[in-house]
């Protein structure tokens, strides 16, 4: 290590600082914890200085659906808009720094926004809150102000983990020149998710230790691909818009219909309105979509029906009616017969509550079965030849 900064004390003396070792990755690591703002929020995001909770340290991450933690990363923090935010800790003699280190992130944050859950992160956060002496109300207090909506807060933490909205941060005394090419073009590739480092210098002269952060990875290349990079909504943009039509209840309905699609591993397609923005799950199943329903962000739930005649399996009237006699059962509506036909639309409120949404859900894993059953039937009455 290399370098000098100088400090002018009050009797104007001039302090020399040179720069120092850490004396340990532990020390980076609880300054880190202690200190969020070490992360150099106001680099990250000029116009909205960054500002961070921990979460916890050494937060655990499963490799499957309530699986035990695999992994763990150094740091889970949020900032005030509910991005989450993973960050690991290195220093720079780790010659792990260079390559391993990049894995070991993308497998974190790669499983973290399937397998972790906006409740399990808030109960480590209010874990961490009690440990520390303190409360999870005065501790968002202090990051979302006196006025904050807490509850409005969590539910950005859940839009942004549905969305793969993520902060990856790399922390080190030095970052070698290797890894800041990866971060930087890391950065410029990927969106919503934003990847950085941040180096954090130490310096120390005449009894007197200073920190001094660098973020890295802040390309204006990059900065222009988050704001344009986008072709088509997406939970980031979806929710916020909805929310302005409709009321917190159908903006809740609709986070749980998207992370029920995650359950069933189903492929969401998001629409490209210029004005109005949709979300579609699609059942994928030997070789075949299968369009399920959409949502819209004026408060809508429509029916794909318009498309089940290019499939076979619901391709006749009489399997049609009968998936919606099971919708009208299960929401206690009357779905108009003609329905099935068309585009058939019913309004985000009808599935308001975990009876109705449950039995609106249960009709499409009746649905799905019904495809995968006559998918397995077809291929048995296939002829076979040899």
């Amino acid at each position: 290590m290399s370098g000098r900064i100088f400090l002018i004390d009050d009797s104007r003396g001039l302090v020399s600082m040179g720069e120092t070792a850490y004396e340990s990755e532990d020390l980076l690591q609880a300054l880190i914890a202690d200190y969020p703002d070490l992360l150099a929020g106001e680099q990250i995001n000029p116009d909205q200085p960054r500002r961070w909770i921990l979460v916890s340290r050494e937060y655990g991450v499963p490799d499957q659906k309530d699986g035990s933690d695999r992994w763990s990363v150094d740091h889970f923090l949020l900032d005030q808009d509910g991005i989450p935010t993973l960050v690991e800790v290195k220093r720079s003699q780790d010659t792990r720094i260079r390559r391993e280190v990049v894995g070991q992130m993308l497998d974190y944050a790669a499983n973290a926004v399937v397998y972790t859950s906006v409740e399990r992160i808030r109960a480590e956060f209010e874990h961490h809150c009690e440990e520390s002496g303190t409360t999870s109300d005065h501790a968002l207090a202090n990051l979302l102000g006196d006025n904050g909506d807490v509850e409005h807060f969590w539910q950005n933490v859940n839009t942004n983990l549905l969305a793969g909205k993520i902060r990856m941060v790399f922390v080190a005394d030095q970052i070698p020149a290797q890894l800041q090419r990866i971060v930087e073009f890391l950065n410029n590739q990927m969106s919503p998710a934003e990847v950085l480092a941040v180096e954090i210098r130490l310096f120390s002269g005449e009894g007197v230790r200073t920190l001094v952060p660098r973020v890295i990875g802040r390309t204006a290349e990059a900065q222009q691909t988050k704001i344009t990079g986008r072709s088509r909504w997406d939970a980031e943009t979806f929710f916020p818009t909805l929310e302005q039509s409709t009321s917190q209840q159908d903006v809740a309905t609709a986070q749980k219909i998207l992370e029920w699609t995650k359950t069933r591993n189903l492929r969401v397609w998001w629409g490209k309105g210029a004005v109005d923005g949709s979300y579609f799950p699609m059942f994928d199943c030997a070789g075949q979509t299968h369009w399920l329903f959409a949502v819209w962000t004026y408060g809508s739930v429509e029916i794909q029906f318009q498309h089940m005649p290019q499939r076979k399996v619901f391709a006749s009237e009489e399997r049609r009616r009968d998936l919606l006699g099971r919708l009208n059962a299960a929401i206690g509506l009357a779905l108009p017969d003609d329905g099935i036909r068309r585009r058939l639309s019913l309004p985000l409120s009808a599935l308001v509550g975990d009876e109705a949404l449950q039995g609106f859900l249960a009709v499409w894993d009746w649905y799905m079965e019904e495809v995968k059953a006559a998918t397995v039937n077809a291929v048995d009455a296939s002829p076979r030849t040899g």
